[in-house]
């Protein structure tokens, strides 16, 4: 009878040790695609801001052209200037997007490495349950 027991204790383990791997792996799994998804957001908001910037230097060539400026002198030096700023802005965004995009694939990773140290962990406790129920 205890043969049973210490059979069904261990097949119980290595069930609950195989959920926890699995659970590791569909978490990372989740990660992986939410970063995945946070990456082609990142390029669409980069492609938005390129276009956002390109209008405003359009829009500065062709008021400063309207008026009869030459490309030279202060506005030039002003939307250079202006052009360098909003670089300089779109550069730490997207820094930041991909930032954001490892430290996901990072908790992934860490994920399914804490589910297998609690499968380890369970199939030390089943072996040990197993041993006690079966000294008995």
């Amino acid at each position: 009878m205890s043969y049973f027991i210490a059979g069904a204790v261990i097949g119980i383990g290595l069930f609950t040790a195989d959920a926890q791997i699995q659970s590791g792996k569909q978490a990372q799994y989740n990660l992986d695609a939410q970063a995945d998804q946070e990456k082609l957001s990142a390029q669409g908001e980069e492609v938005n801001r390129r276009r956002r910037l390109n209008q405003m230097l359009s829009a500065s060539t062709q008021a400063a052209s309207a008026s009869g400026i030459l490309g030279e002198g202060t506005p030039a030096s002003i939307a250079l200037a202006s052009a360098k700023n909003v670089a300089s802005s779109e550069g730490a965004a997207s820094l930041s997007d991909k930032i954001r995009s490892d430290l996901l694939r990072r908790q992934g990773k860490e994920a399914r490495s804490a589910s297998k140290i609690q499968a380890a962990s369970t199939l030390l406790n089943t072996g040990m349950s197993a041993y006690q129920v079966g000294a008995k």
